[in-house]
This record gives C-alpha cells, structure tokens and sequence, in this order.
C-alpha cells in the first residue's frame, strides 16, 4: 500500500537558514544530508511526498539535482515563495506542481502559507508550511516546516480531521 507524507521548508543547499531558524547543524551540507536520510527513513520509493514549498536555495544546478535526485517517493510540489513554477529542476524531480491541494477524504487542504480559516471548511485543517519554527495561527491549522517534525515527513494519516 502506498503512504502519503507531507514535508515543508526543506531549504536544501541554504546556508543562512540554519542561524535564522535555529537549525541544529553546522552546516548546510550537514543538514541536507540528515535531511535526506531521515526523509529515505519513512518515505518508500511509491509513496508519495507533498512538498509544501522552499524546496531549495543558493545552490548548484549539479548540488540540487544530487539531493532530490536521492529522496524516496513520487514528488509533488506545492509552490512555496522561494520556488519558481517554472524551475526545470522542479519541473524534472515533481511529477506535478501546483499551488494547493484538497483531500476531503482526509479533510485537509495543503497549502503553503496559512490561509485565512474562511477559506476552510468545517472540518478541515489547513496542513502548511512557511512559518518555520513560529507557531500556527489559532484554529484549525498544522505546520509541517521540517523544525516542526524533527526533519522527518509527516504521515497524512496523522493530520486528517477524524
């Protein structure tokens, strides 16, 4: 059986976000590669991972491609506002990219910044990323940004409304 997983804010290759988000790593060579490897952890190689955006930054066509060409799972990208839709490297290691995603089998709506709660039906949460090590706003609201899951991609089954 195929899993879903959702992750956000991975920042590969992005040097300056270890300090401004307390990162605990050295470097970002140091924290791309846990990443990777506590990604590969849960992820198996036909689950699919929705990658809530700011998938990388500041690095080399050759350094990207490496990273993402090594994580498990059939990509999805939601948009984040470090991403460029038109990216070719997205464009090769997602199979889709889009700027949001409903599953109201598992009333979530996966987004990438936090949407205002009128935009979310009752019951549902709004599953996003981008505010890194910040709270959620109040309500019906989960952050996946990866200072929030320890690193590792969240089982959709663990964000759904029951």
């Amino acid at each position: 059986m195929r899993d879903i997983w959702v992750i956000s804010d991975t920042h590969f290759g992005h040097q300056n976000i270890i300090d401004y988000c307390n990162r605990p790593y050295r470097n970002h060579l140091l924290m791309d590669q846990d990443i990777v490897e506590r990604w590969n952890s849960v992820v198996k190689p036909d689950d699919i991972v929705y990658h809530l955006g700011d998938v990388y930054m500041q690095c080399s066509k050759e350094y990207i491609e490496n990273i993402l060409g090594r994580l498990n799972g059939r990509k999805r990208l939601i948009l984040g506002n470090h991403d460029n839709g038109k990216d070719q490297i997205l464009q090769r290691y997602f199979q889709k990219v889009m700027m949001w995603r409903m599953f109201p089998e598992f009333n979530v709506l996966l987004t990438h910044v936090p949407v205002h709660e009128s935009s979310l039906r009752e019951p549902m949460v709004n599953v996003h990323g981008h505010i890194h090590d910040k709270p959620s706003p109040k309500g019906p609201y989960k952050c996946v940004c990866v200072e929030q899951i320890n690193y590792i991609p969240i089982n959709i089954e663990d964000l759904r409304v029951k």
